[in-house]
């Protein structure tokens, strides 16, 4: 399904739930698509399945999958209702990320270029 970075700082149940993000986002899973099982999930990653657990839950914190008890998780709809307290949030933590690529030398124009592509692109990782 996809591949992790074993070495990257980033702790890989965060992995797991960017990749996730990724493929609802651009629609490449979608809608009530049944996603695999923990312990499935855990094999083909070959992964402890309490981090495979860690990343479903907090997929569902963040709405973008459901549970059904005794069936598995699936994909939520992704909502067309605007949440102005979510709209808030990542307007901070965009600001946060801006401030501090700025800061280690990123131009304002490579900026402008990650999120033109990231635009072109229908919000895709390729940016």
């Amino acid at each position: 399904m996809f591949e992790l970075d074993l070495r990257s700082g980033k702790p890989i149940y965060e992995q797991i739930v960017d990749k996730f993000k990724e493929l609802i986002i651009n629609q490449v899973l979608e809608t009530d698509e049944k996603l695999p099982s923990v312990r499935e999930l855990a094999q083909q990653l070959t992964i402890n399945p309490n981090t495979i657990q860690k990343a479903y839950r907090e997929l569902e914190n963040q709405e973008l999958i459901y549970s059904v008890k005794g069936r598995g998780s699936f994909v939520n709809a992704i909502s067309a209702q605007v949440d102005p307290q979510k709209v808030k949030h990542m307007q901070e933590e965009l600001k946060k990320l801006l401030t501090e690529a700025l800061f280690v030398g990123v131009t304002a124009d490579e900026i402008r270029s990650v999120v033109e592509n990231l635009l072109q692109n229908g919000g895709g990782s390729d940016a």
